[in-house]
């Protein structure tokens, strides 16, 4: 087996009990690489013989774990197991050993001790380095990526039922939307949906439950109160806003009402064009959920009022950035934005 393989693929031959005798854990997810190293600790070592038989090694840094010292690493690798079949041991930060130093592993890929499982888990792995190039060609390089944003549903269920409760798809498109695509994030979140709801099923009423209390909720909602014109509703939920965030938070509430407006401009534009509601998710790359809201929001809103908000949300950029009294002028922007293009309060020429 030539190239990398994924952390599926590991996770199913650890339910078989049949790890590779090395690894090397490399990629962006970092929460899916400790997911899975979590998972072989927990499975892959019996609890009793942990002690003798699990090794955690750190590359260049002595304050946790054992010694980082490769010597000790190698003759551990090499060990038999102890009152155990097998033997787990674990280099993290492995770039920081030096090239010349993990080249002495070579000689060993080619004949490891097969009761051995090696992983080495690096952030900024070269495989035109020898060390990373071998692991590579013997097929035991595992690309944890990001998942692709059709891969995102399919995470929530699963690890959803691996908590011990089922959740409608409806209410993963929802989760995603309000809390972003971080997988620490969205399974934190699940988390606190499993400890309030045990196992049930649980839909958006329920998501929308733990959302309100989320500070990442109030951003979304605020978002949607705009979007559908209700200035009341709209600066309740703004001076929510800025009381729970930093002071960045001005500029960054800007920054989503700005994709906002750029969503509802191509929502018109495509159903103006004869587009189907059911392309829009797909068109405009955005959850289902969320592409539901607009093909709503988007009918409040004519052409005239997108291009006025678009050039208010320019001006007020500029204001922010030279302004003390942030907190009016966002309250002006909300108003006029939420009102008819008669009756605005910011002059927008």
């Amino acid at each position: 087996m030539t190239g990398d393989i994924t952390p599926e693929y590991v996770l199913g031959q650890l339910e078989k009990g049949q790890l590779f005798p090395f690894y090397l854990f490399y990629g962006p997810s970092e929460f899916r690489v400790e997911t899975v190293l979590t998972r072989i600790r927990k499975s892959y070592i019996p609890e009793q013989a942990r002690d003798f038989n699990l090794h955690i090694y750190y590359g260049a840094r002595k304050e946790q774990g054992e010694k980082a010292n490769l010597a000790d690493i190698l003759d551990t690798a090499q060990s038999h197991p102890f009152l155990s079949q097998r033997r787990l041991v674990i280099v993290r930060r492995t770039e920081n050993f030096l090239d010349t130093d993990l080249e002495r592993f070579i000689s060993y890929f080619d004949d490891p001790l097969e009761t051995t499982c090696l992983i080495f888990v690096s952030s900024k792995p070269d495989f035109r380095k020898k060390f990373y190039r071998k692991i590579r060609d013997s097929g035991r390089a595992v690309n944890f990526r990001k998942l692709y944003e059709s891969q995102l549903v399919p995470w929530v269920k699963k690890t959803a039922e691996e908590l011990g409760f089922t959740i409608e798809t409806q209410a993963c498109d929802y989760l995603i939307e309000i809390v972003g695509n971080r997988l620490i994030d969205l399974y934190s979140e699940l988390e606190k949906l499993y400890l309030r709801h045990g196992k049930t099923i649980v839909g958006v009423k329920e998501v929308k439950e733990i959302a309100v209390y989320s500070r990442i909720y109030t951003i979304f909602e605020l978002m949607d109160q705009i979007s559908l014109r209700r200035p009341v509703q709209s600066l309740l939920s703004l001076n929510r806003y800025l009381e729970e965030e930093d002071r960045t938070a001005p500029l960054r509430f800007v920054g989503m009402l700005n994709r906002q407006i750029g969503l509802l401009s191509k929502t018109k534009s495509i159903m103006k064009a004869g587009g189907e509601k059911t392309d829009l998710a797909r068109k405009l790359r955005v959850q289902p959920f969320i592409a539901s809201k607009l093909a709503k929001q988007y009918k409040k809103w004519s052409t005239d009022d997108l291009e006025r908000a678009l050039k208010l949300l320019y001006r007020v950029d500029g204001l922010l950035k030279s302004d003390a009294h942030q907190h009016l002028i966002l309250e002006n922007l909300v108003l006029s934005l939420c009102m008819p293009a008669s009756s605005q309060l910011m002059n927008d020429r």
